[in-house]
């Protein structure tokens, strides 16, 4: 069946079965890419599959490692209920432990698509994500399927302790998930930046400020770009523009703008420090910037904490946290998480589900620290499959079993991990909205929410989608009606709006 056969390597079974009304078209057809190799490359090949009815099941034998499956252009998929539940009927049938990538319909005005070239998305995904896909496109590949044999019930062993071939086991080496745009060592890039480092001189020399200027300047540039700027800026007039604007502007446009001079990873340097600093700890601004990164993008923060403060982030944040929140943060700083590339394989999952049950539901009293350490360890794409089979053995979504089981600040940090897994649109959708719930508005949240977010372009997209999902209204909506005079304008800008 194979028109491009690979060269030899595992060989697996893919069991296509239960297929939806929409894939009773003939031929329908699917792309194989790998999704993980060892030392074999593995070419992409293609199957024709002749779908005559629903209940049809077609198993094509491959010899390749792990792949996924790419399936054609569908329309607007409804999100789960809640995170983690499993994909509802109409979805195309999935390998087990598919990290399902919802898609979220596009949002209405708005700059235009960005051309290529810089002030396009950004190359690499934000926070080690997979990248993501814009409307309309094939929903994020699924990874391997199972081998052939039987599974179910992790092997005999001590509690709590890894299985043969555990996550944290010896294994073939994996391609490590690249740094976040801004997260890495900076690139030259083909941009200029003097002209604009003199459009905003001159929106701050002399009597008043052009805040439409800055505005306009500053919210257009990706992590490259704002880096070029900031450098011109200084190089050309022997200025520095945060002290610049500092001394123009204030409030929480001056946050904002600020925010976005630093760069992506400079403003998470300075919010930890800022956390940490003084009289109490602000817990929540600490959770949106450890939880749930790349390993890569974890280095990066713990290097340039220490070259900035000459302290390693570990002792600040042992002098800030402690008991079993103290410890969930160090697992996160050791940045020993699996990479996205590493393989999803059902006995493991099915392992890790059983452990999560035991020290939450399926005992008295909750193990923190074994739910900590599972979720700080695991991939997306496996805590995604973990997830999505909790739900399925127990009838229950991991997230009502974590705010049942714990609260305070560990509940929002493993929430913040899960979620990061199972949807992270729909994360920073939540936490868009949980800044401007209630009464008044947390502005030094949302300010820095909405600055992280607009770093990449085709997340933002998707999380503007996402919110207008769940909450039935436009994110700058919202986001106008909290907000006023040109802090206001600062954050839809950074949005993508005017």
């Amino acid at each position: 069946m194979p028109l491009l056969p690979p060269p030899s390597s595992l060989q697996l079974t893919y069991l296509y079965t239960n297929l939806p009304s929409r894939a009773q078209i003939t031929p329908q057809r699917y792309l194989l890419i790998p999704w993980h190799t060892t030392n074999t490359k593995v070419e992409a090949m293609e199957l024709h599959l002749q779908v005559v009815s629903q209940e049809s099941a077609v198993t094509p034998t491959a010899e390749l490692t792990d792949w996924h499956a790419e399936y054609p252009p569908q329309g607007y998929q409804q999100p789960p209920q809640g995170y983690g539940a499993p994909p509802p009927q109409g979805y195309p049938p999935q390998q087990y432990g598919a990290r399902r990538k919802v898609q979220y319909p596009p949002q209405q005005g708005g700059y235009p698509p960005p051309q290529q070239g810089y002030g396009a998305p950004p190359p690499q995904q934000g926070y080690g994500a997979p990248p993501p896909q814009s409307y309309g496109q094939p929903p994020y590949g699924s990874p391997a399927p199972p081998p052939q044999g039987s599974y179910g019930a992790p092997p005999p062993q001590s509690y709590g302790q890894p299985p043969p071939q555990q996550y944290g086991a010896p294994q073939a080496y994996v391609q490590p998930t690249p740094p976040s745009l801004g997260y890495g060592p900076a690139p030259n890039i083909q941009w200029d930046g003097t002209q604009d480092a003199e459009a905003l001189r001159k929106a701050m020399k002399g009597f008043g400020t052009d805040e439409k200027t800055l505005i306009r300047v500053l919210a257009t540039k990706d992590p490259l770009q704002i880096n070029v700027l900031r450098q011109s800026y200084n190089h050309r007039f022997g200025r520095d523009l945060i002290k610049d604007v500092k001394s123009e502007v204030s409030g929480w446009f001056e946050t904002g703008l600020c925010a976005i001079i630093r760069g992506p990873l400079n403003q998470d340097v300075f919010l930890l420090y800022e956390a940490m600093s003084g009289p109490g700890t602000k817990e929540k601004v600490m959770t949106d910037v450890l939880m749930g990164r790349s390993n890569a993008d974890m280095r990066a923060i713990k290097e340039t904490y220490h070259k900035t403060t000459h302290r390693t982030l570990e002792h600040d944040v042992k002098g800030d946290l402690s008991m079993k929140t103290e410890r969930h943060f160090l697992m996160v700083l050791s940045a020993n998480r699996n990479e996205e590339s590493a393989p999803v394989i059902p006995q493991q999952i099915d392992h890790d589900v059983m452990e999560l049950y035991k020290a939450t539901e399926g005992k008295m009293g909750t193990d923190e620290l074994l739910v900590c350490n599972i979720l700080s360890q695991r991939s997306d794409a496996q805590i995604s499959a973990i997830a999505h089979t909790y739900r399925q053995k127990f009838t229950r979504d991991l997230e009502t079993v974590i705010k049942k089981e714990f609260s305070g600040h560990m509940e929002q940090a493993l929430l913040q991990q899960l979620r990061t897994g199972t949807d992270k649109a729909m994360r920073d959708a939540f936490l868009l909205e949980d800044a401007m719930a209630g009464a008044g508005t947390k502005d030094h949240l949302l300010t820095n929410r909405v600055v992280r977010i607009h770093w990449d372009r085709n997340h933002l997209q998707q999380v503007k989608g996402a919110y207008h999902h769940r909450f039935k209204t436009s994110l700058t909506q919202r986001i106008k009606g909290e907000t006023s005079g040109d802090y206001e304008k600062l954050l839809v800008a950074c949005c993508g709006e005017n």
